[in-house]
């Protein structure tokens, strides 16, 4: 099957899942840079369902081979917190070591950001569950940069569509995103699981990022 096949059905096939484990809810949330959305995606709870778990980390681990390729990066680094667990499997699969970044930086010990072995030069993958801002992958590439180490590319399950995708490309970062938002919202739209009305919300939450 060729790839852009597979990625559709891939989306088809993640969609009814993250619904299915409530992981895509709608209403009116506050993201964590104080901005309101009609829609919430969490994607932390995936890991409690195993069949949703095995089938995102294949999905990842699809859109990595395919839209990164393996010859651009020789370790992955997980995103705190909600990367750390997608990237720690994805890692283990494709026979990459695993790397995390922290969140502060540790008083005792190293005082390190970045967990796990990093040489000068080695070309990280920095992996999350989706992208908003891009404010948390930037930061993690910062502080891989810092200890050495190289990042041009950074991978999401979805693209919010709010900004991130430029943001990273400021950054000499290029995104790989197996689905944006917009097309979330088409699969449930045509589905029925999603209303008109809440379609045009996520529409217009995605023109005003």
């Amino acid at each position: 099957m060729a790839w852009n096949d597979e990625r559709e059905k891939l989306r088809a096939e993640l969609c009814t899942l993250l619904m299915r484990v409530s992981a895509i809810k709608f209403g009116t949330f506050t993201l964590a840079g104080g901005k309101l959305s009609p829609y919430y995606v969490d994607l932390r709870v995936v890991p409690s369902f195993p069949d949703a778990y095995r089938v995102t980390c294949g999905a990842f681990s699809e859109t990595i081979t395919h839209d990164v390729g393996l010859a651009r990066f020789n370790r992955i680094s997980g995103i705190p917190t909600a990367g750390i667990p997608f990237a720690s499997v994805v890692a283990f699969q494709m026979k990459k070591p695993f790397l995390y970044v922290r969140k502060d930086v540790k008083t005792h010990g190293r005082e390190r950001m970045v967990e796990g072995i990093l040489l000068p030069g080695d070309k990280v993958l920095v992996l999350d569950d989706l992208i908003t801002t891009g404010g948390s992958l930037i930061n993690a590439a910062k502080a891989i940069r810092a200890e050495g180490g190289v990042v041009n590319d950074a991978v999401v399950l979805i693209d919010r569509e709010e900004g991130g995708k430029e943001a990273l490309a400021k950054a000499g970062i290029r995104l790989h995103s197996l689905t944006r938002m917009s097309e979330v919202a088409k699969i449930l739209l045509k589905t029925g699981t999603l209303s008109p009305d809440q379609y045009k919300s996520i529409a217009k939450q995605i023109r005003a990022g």
